[in-house]
C-alpha cells in the first residue's frame, strides 16, 4: 500500500488470492472499474478493490458466471433491489447446479454400464465401451 492508501495490481492480486492476468481480465470485463493510474502509470486500486476481487472468486467457486457475477454486484448498489432479488439468483443457481448433478448422475449411470460390459483383456480395437461410443444413437 502507499502513502495515499491505494495498492497496487501485484498487491491487488496478492490479497485478492488470484494471479496478475485475473485483475486485467476483470478490468477488461468490467467487473473491476479501470484505477486511477500514478504519475509513473502504475495502477493504484482502493483498498475496496479487495474485497470486490474476492467477492467475484468466491461468487465463481459458488459455479456463478462471470455474468451473475456482474448481475450481482449491480444488485449491491442499484437502488430498489432487495434481498429477495439476491435471493432468486441464489435459487436459480441452486437449481441449475441440481440440474448438473442429475446431469453428471446420468452420465456416471452410463459409463458404469458401459464399464460392466468390458471385460478388461483382450485389444481395445474389440473393446465394447470404444465401440458404444462410435454408435449412433439409433444403434444403442
Amino acid at each position: 500500500m502507499n502513502k495515499t492508501g491505494q495498492i497496487s495490481t501485484s498487491e491487488l492480486a496478492k490479497r485478492g488470492g488470484v494471479n496478475l492476468e485475473t485483475i486485467r481480465y476483470y478490468e477488461r470485463t468490467g467487473l473491476l472499474a479501470k484505477p486511477p493510474r500514478s504519475a509513473a502509470g502504475y495502477r493504484q486500486f482502493s483498498p475496496e478493490s479487495v474485497r470486490r476481487v474476492r467477492f467475484i472468486k468466491r461468487a465463481q467457486e459458488l459455479g456463478f458466471s462471470l455474468k451473475e457475477i456482474k448481475e450481482l454486484l449491480a444488485l449491491r448498489i442499484a437502488p430498489g433491489s432487495t434481498r429477495a432479488d439476491v435471493r432468486k439468483r441464489a435459487e436459480a443457481k441452486i437449481a441449475d447446479i441440481e440440474g448438473k448433478i442429475e446431469h453428471l448422475r446420468a452420465m456416471k449411470k452410463t459409463l458404469v454400464r458401459l464399464s460392466e460390459t468390458c471385460c478388461g483383456s483382450g485389444p481395445a480395437s474389440d473393446c465394447p465401451i470404444l465401440e458404444s461410443l462410435s454408435l449412433d444413437e439409433k444403434e444403442k
